[in-house]
């Protein structure tokens, strides 16, 4: 049984919808994408069967040979953009877990780790940072 298969009719893989998602969490990461486009666009990508509609979802992305290298704190703050979006649209449900739980957990850990330091640093404020010296007068007698 040998048929004509056109481009349009070949099925996606599970690597090539990962592959669209990670172009897409770039490409907010970039800010060529709000958040909302890309979770219309992961919800478009999870009901996709055919190549076709894959690469419809990045027709208005530059490739990945297009785009210029970033170097420096440009390389890092545009890996913590991509990883940043992915965490937010996995907390809102709107992309699969890497690791069912492991995510949020992390996630749910740094933000109380956070909280906690905000809190440390605010009863700091408060009540003054000690610097090691004990206040004056503290003896009961004054050294004139």
């Amino acid at each position: 049984m040998t048929e004509n298969v056109t481009a349009e009719a070949i099925r996606c893989s599970d690597a090539e919808r990962e592959q669209v998602r990670r172009a897409l969490y770039a490409a907010a990461g970039e800010g060529r994408l709000t958040m909302d486009e890309v979770e219309e666009r992961l919800g478009q990508l999870e009901t996709a069967r055919f190549r076709h509609e894959l690469s419809a979802m990045t027709t208005d992305l530059p490739s990945v040979q297009e785009q210029s290298p970033l170097a420096g704190w440009r390389a890092i703050l545009a890996a913590a953009g991509r990883a940043f979006a992915a965490d937010i649209a996995v907390l809102r449900g709107r992309a699969p877990e890497p690791s069912p739980g492991r995510r949020r957990l992390l996630i749910i850990v740094a933000a109380l780790l956070g909280l906690l330091i905000a809190a440390a640093l605010v009863i700091g404020v408060v009540h003054g940072f000690a610097d090691g010296s004990e206040p004056h007068g503290a003896h009961g007698f004054d050294h004139d």
